[in-house]
């Protein structure tokens, strides 16, 4: 009979790999013995979902269920087991090609374990193409265990998502990623200043902390309260000089991004390929990413800038001044709210700036 100590399973030492999720962690720790056909990570971006999903798919392909520490284990949580395959959408919405594949690759058998697990990535957006994921997801073949992961439950997607085994994902607190980055061996008052700007994102805290301009736009951002002065070219400059601020980090992904192609080419080049399998699709998740960069800095700008106008709320003051910063705080979650609709980023924060300027 086999003991614990020759089967892990039961602690899953690899879903350890995931910060701040504990109750996440409790159910797929429960799960990983006996998984059930698909699950669905619901919960904000950033909050470690994909990350989770590399893990638990390490859990389950695993010898001794997750060990965290042999070559399957070190395989899926890099992203390179065959038997973990995460599939991304390649465009604006899941297209019906993509959902073909996935019933095509939910029909393989693993290569080298006991399950396959394949991880589908915004299949939230599966729209009007729902009614065919459905049956891949409701009936899987056994060795195939299907995590999708998701921001929300829209209408088109309610019937997938109750196929599916829900595990809970919250944005992180700033404490969690404060300890994830100490343990990454980042200074303790670097990563205090990167969480607070991280909006609950550990990716994004990872990335700042490389970012040399991070504390030059924080005080961008919480200078503009004492920048605006009522005229209109004062507003058109400061917008001018947060937009580009905003692209700062893109430009840093974009060189990772060339980097990464590079990289890739030659890897192909040697393996005797006479151009790179699967570009586009690779440039478009670079281009996907890219947007998402922008959207996070701005909305940690919003965040910043709002909560200095709360900080001025704790210093008294005035009634009138209570309400300027009162309405100024409601026009930033107003504009952050503008953010899910893809705006265009410069005519956003102009409006925004007119608005503030007005209540001074």
């Amino acid at each position: 009979m086999s003991t614990a100590a020759e089967h892990p399973s039961a602690q899953a030492p690899v879903l350890g790999t995931i910060v701040g999720q504990a109750r996440a962690v409790r159910l797929l720790r429960s799960s990983a013995t006996a998984p059930v056909h698909a699950y669905l990570f619901l919960g904000p971006p950033g909050s470690g979902r994909l990350q989770a999903a590399a893990a638990f798919g390490a859990a389950l392909v695993c010898p001794l269920g997750g060990c965290g520490e042999c070559e399957q284990c070190r395989a899926a949580l890099a992203g390179d087991h065959p038997d973990v395959v995460v599939v991304e959408r390649h465009g604006a919405s899941i297209q019906i090609e993509q959902i073909r594949e996935v019933t095509r690759l939910s029909l393989l058998s693993p290569r080298a374990g006991r399950h396959q697990v394949l991880v589908l990535v915004d299949f939230h957006l599966v729209g009007t193409n729902a009614p065919a994921l459905l049956k891949t997801i409701e009936e899987p073949p056994g060795t195939t265990v299907i995590v999708v992961i998701a921001d929300s439950v829209p209408a088109d997607f309610v019937t997938i998502a109750s196929r599916c085994l829900e595990v809970r994902f919250e944005s992180l607190v700033e404490a969690d990623i404060v300890q994830a980055l100490e343990a990454d061996g980042v200074p303790l008052a670097r990563a205090e200043a990167v969480a607070q700007a991280a909006g609950g994102r550990l990716d994004r805290a990872r990335w700042l902390v490389r970012d040399e301009g991070f504390g030059a736009r924080l005080g961008l951002w919480r200078s503009v309260p004492s920048r605006l002065d009522g005229t209109g070219a004062t507003v058109a400059v400061l917008a001018a000089e947060l937009v580009a601020a905003c692209n700062e980090p893109v430009e840093i992904v974009k060189k990772r991004h060339e980097e990464e192609l590079s990289h890739l080419a030659e890897l192909a080049e040697q393996a005797g390929e006479r151009s790179l399998p699967g570009r586009p699709l690779i440039e478009e998740r670079h281009r996907r990413e890219q947007r998402r960069v922008r959207t996070d800095e701005l909305r940690a700008g919003l965040a910043v800038l709002s909560a200095t106008y709360r900080a001025r709320l704790q210093d008294g003051g005035a009634p009138s001044l209570l309400s300027i910063n009162l309405r100024a705080i409601g026009l930033l979650d107003e504009a952050a709210g503008r953010l899910v609709r893809n705006p265009n980023e410069t005519l956003l924060i102009e409006w925004l700036l007119v608005r503030l300027d007005s209540l001074v």
